[in-house]
């Protein structure tokens, strides 16, 4: 497997354990952030973050298809 791709498939599965696998470890009325109980934060936080992580696992992938074609 490519260097970047295997990059890009971490990046864009970090958003997806912290979605779903962990959600019943913070599942949590209190304590309470920014007025909303902590799974909630912890939900808008990381819809928040997962473009970024999507961002990041674009440019792995863009980085790795550069590198591939200059060494044709």
């Amino acid at each position: 497997m490519r260097k970047g791709l295997k990059n890009a498939l971490v990046c864009a599965s970090i958003p997806v354990l912290a979605l779903v696998p962990a959600l019943p470890f913070v599942n949590r009325i209190k304590p309470v952030i920014l007025g909303l109980p902590f799974v909630l934060f912890w939900i808008l936080l990381w819809v928040a973050l997962t473009p970024v992580f999507l961002l990041l696992a674009d440019r792995a992938l863009r980085k790795d298809d550069a590198g591939k074609d200059e060494g044709r």
